[in-house]
Parts: C-alpha cells; structure tokens; sequence
C-alpha cells in the first residue's frame, strides 16, 4: 500500500468526488437492503470481501486464487440474487427530487388521525397509505378511482364492514382520496409476527418494497399501527399519527430523511459514516494499488529524426535500447511497448562522431513514469557529409557462355554514374556499382541487355533514381545475327 506522502500526492478533488460517490452508494444499497430485510447477504458479502482483502495483504495464493476464478460467476449470481434489491436501489437514486405525494397542511393530518383512532375506536379495520418518492404502481393491484376529499365520515363510510372497499386500502395522493379496494403486496420478511393480520403484513410488504407510509387499524386489537420501512409502531393518541403523517412529507421533499422508521439522525448518520469507512476501504484497497509504485524493464528502438539533408548517419546503428522505467502500476499498464521508443533529435547536428545520452527528455513517458536507467546508457553516433562522387558501373556476370561461343568483349553504357554519398561510408571515387545478373547461358550470340544498378543504401542516385544500363556483349563461334534483351 502506498505511504501517506504518497497518498497525498495522489489525492485530489477528482479522487474525493469518487469517494463520496462511492459513500452515497454504499448508503443507498444499505438503506435500500435493510428496509427490505436483505441486509444480511450484504453482510456476507462484505465479509467475504473482508477475507480476500486479509488474503491479498497476507499474499495467501490459495485464497487469492480461488477468489480471482469464482468472483465473476459470484458477480453473475449476485446480480441474479439482487435483481429485484438493484432495481429498487436505481429507482431510490432516480427519485430523490422534490416531490410532494401525500400533501401539506394540518387540516389533512388532523383528519387522518381522528379517523383512523375514530375507526380503532369502532373495531373496523382499515389501512390507508401514503406515497412518497417513489412510485407504488408496481407493488399495488386493483382497486378502484377516487377523487375525494379525505373527512371522517368518508373513510368510516369506506371502512365500513358492508362496504364492498372495506378489505382493501385506501391511497392519498396530493391531499385527495384517489383510489380505495387497492390490493397490497405481502411482505417477505420475517419481521412482523405470524399473530397479525393480512392488512398488516400487505402494510409491511409495501413500505419494504417503497418509501411510503402506510396506517392500519387492527379490527381485532382495536389498536392504530404506522408502518414505515417494513417495521411498524403502535401509537396511542392521534396526535401521534398527526406527527407520522406531517414526518412523512417532509421526508417525501428533502434529499435525506430527518427522522423515520429506520431510525433518527444519529442513525443516518452512523449509517453515513459506516458507509465512507467502507468506501475509504474499498478505494484504498483497489484504487490505490494501482497507484503502488513498480519497477519495469521494456526493450525499445531507437529512431533518428530531423535528420539534416546534407547528413547521413554512418558507423555502427544502435538500434534498441532497454530502458528500466519506475512508475504507478496503472500508468505501466497502459504503457504500449509498440509505441514507446528513443528519439534522437539530429536537427543542428554537425559531420563527426558525438555521443548520445539516454535520458528521460529522449522518451515520451506518461506524466508519472519516470527513466531509471538504461542499457546502454549512451551510445555514439556518427555523421558524415553527404558529396555527388563518380562511380564507375561494373556489369555483373553470372555463369559461363554455351559450348563452342567465346566472349569476345563487354561494354556497358553508361560506363559511370554520378551519386551521392559520404567519402569512406558509402563508397569512394570511382568505386564499382554492379548491374543487375547477366547471366551467360542463355546468350547464343553478340547481344546488348539493359539492366539496372544495384547498389547499397548509403549511395543514392544524384538524379533521383537510377538509370537503365546498356550490357554489350560480343561473342564468336556462334550465328552472327545480334541479339538485344
């Protein structure tokens, strides 16, 4: 792991962004999994997660191994798992906009509580929910559309044992009545006892699923229960439920919860605060490492440019070098050894041997990798003056004549060249430039073949490009009628 300077020197705003988005994360997957009593795999996960950052620290390869070949069927599996637990974290982040579902006002909070202890009062049961962020479309049924404003009289009315509402809830949206005789999806924990009703676990179902809140009255107790996050509370005085209901729209307007089921500030804020440890973990742990610094050794070539028209390079071409480069293990990573190489500047450079020191100015390195050495760590470099010499042209015979011809004479036309080269690299006055192979068995009399000159990279034509070459080859013994290729 890094050393604190190190980790100065790579914290900035950007990695401070990406935790506190990792922070918000992890506290909505928490809050998202505890309201809908998964939290417990997430536990075993995080356990797991726990073992393997221990193996990796303590360089356990049977461990590390098995980890590296299960995680990505574990992250298969997990997504399948999670599916339903994923999708309600999305649709959580999606909704924390303003939004007001249930409605505002003393007045409407006042009625619910006088009606529903008016009810418990009675013995009838009933259950009425309150939206809030997040939609409910998905998790209730049926019902039918009601646009009403909610009074004591109308939700005893619906309540009432032979209305043909009564078994179901009624939901209030924006201050009105919108829909009664709505079927409400089952819980899936354990957390409610198997000695309450229907109406109470389809209110613990749905404020599992959803941030709504949800009031039941038990027509067996006679008791008034509110239901948020999957837990339920009994309250014993309408002023209670008054207080829950004006809670709850507060809750629906601001980004994060001043007080409900799951607990109050503290509790968010512990919650908040187990969540940056756990980001600062996870960063440190698999950020960071990519960040250790390491040493690696690549072999490069070395590439001359700007090199001056009227200069050729001579002597012996270091070709490649190998450079020991030092740097985070993510800049090293995405290090192409393709491209990386030694440029050598030859702009300005004069005739003559000079030496060349391979430095980091010579390597274009991304920001953070750094050149410790090389091998080797200079080399020499010989210029020399490129001149237009004369070079005489040599035909170049392969091979003997057939049987019964002799090879009376052999001219070439033109008989020398003028090129460029450097005096004692390339060649000197009147050094030879053969042509392309003559080859002497197939000539059966005098013949004249044109050919091209071959000649080595260091002698470059003056003209721009080599010009054919006249071969005259006379012979006797054989027919006298002359030949040309």
């Amino acid at each position: 792991m890094l050393t604190l300077r190190s980790f100065l020197d790579v914290f900035g705003w950007r990695e401070a962004l990406d935790i506190l988005l990792i922070t918000l994360a992890i506290f909505l997957a928490y809050r998202t999994l505890r309201r809908l009593g998964t939290w417990k795999i997430l536990a075993g996960i995080l356990l797991a997660a726990s073992v393997f950052f221990a193996a990796s620290l303590l360089q356990l390869r049977g461990l590390e191994w098995i980890f590296a070949n299960l995680s990505p069927v574990a992250l298969v599996a997990l997504i399948v798992i999670f599916q339903p637990e994923i999708r309600k974290i999305f649709e959580r982040a999606a909704s924390l906009h303003r939004q007001r579902r249930g409605g505002s006002g003393d007045d409407l909070s006042r009625t619910l509580g006088e009606a529903m202890f008016a009810l418990a009062a009675e013995r009838m049961g009933a259950i009425i929910v309150l939206p809030g962020r997040e939609s409910i479309a998905e998790w209730v049924h049926g019902g039918q559309s009601l646009d009403a404003k909610p009074s004591v009289t109308l939700l005893q009315s619906i309540f009432e044992t032979r209305s043909p509402g009564h078994d179901g809830a009624v939901v209030v949206e924006n201050g009105r009545l919108v829909s009664l005789g709505v079927r409400l999806a089952m819980s899936r924990s354990d957390r409610l006892p198997e000695t309450y009703g229907t109406r109470h676990h389809a209110a613990a179902g749905l404020t599992e699923a959803t941030d709504a809140l949800a009031v039941v009255v038990s027509e067996e107790r006679g008791t008034v229960m509110v239901f948020n996050g999957g837990r339920g509370r009994v309250l014993g005085r309408s002023e209670e439920l008054e207080a829950e209901v004006q809670a709850h729209w507060r809750r629906s307007m601001v980004l994060m919860p001043v007080r409900s089921a799951e607990g109050g500030a503290r509790s968010i804020a512990l919650s908040l605060a187990g969540a940056l440890v756990l980001a600062l973990f996870f960063w440190s742990a698999v950020v960071l490492s990519r960040y250790e610094v390491r040493e690696r050794v690549m072999s490069v070539p070395v590439e001359f440019v700007a090199l001056p028209a009227d200069l050729a390079l001579g002597g012996e071409r270091r070709i490649e070098a190998r450079l020991h480069l030092a740097g985070p293990v993510s800049e090293l990573d995405r290090l192409d050894p393709f491209r990386t190489r030694v440029r050598v500047d030859l702009a300005g450079a004069q005739p003559g041997t000079q030496t060349v020191v391979i430095t980091g100015d010579l390597v274009a390195l991304p920001r953070g990798i750094r050149l410790l050495d090389a091998e080797p760590p200079s080399f020499e470099v010989t210029l020399g003056e490129i001149r237009e010499l004369e070079f005489r042209v040599k035909p170049q015979l392969v091979g003997a004549l057939p049987a019964g011809l002799t090879l009376e004479e052999v001219r070439v036309s033109p008989q020398s060249l003028r090129a460029r080269a450097v005096p004692g690299e390339g060649g000197e006055e009147g050094t030879a430039l053969l042509t392309t192979p003559v080859y002497l068995g197939t000539i059966s009399a005098s013949t004249t073949i044109y050919c091209k000159i071959i000649a080595p990279p260091s002698i470059q034509p003056a003209g721009g490009q080599w010009p054919d070459v006249a071969v005259v080859i006379q012979v006797s013994g054989g027919s006298e009628q002359p030949e040309t290729e």
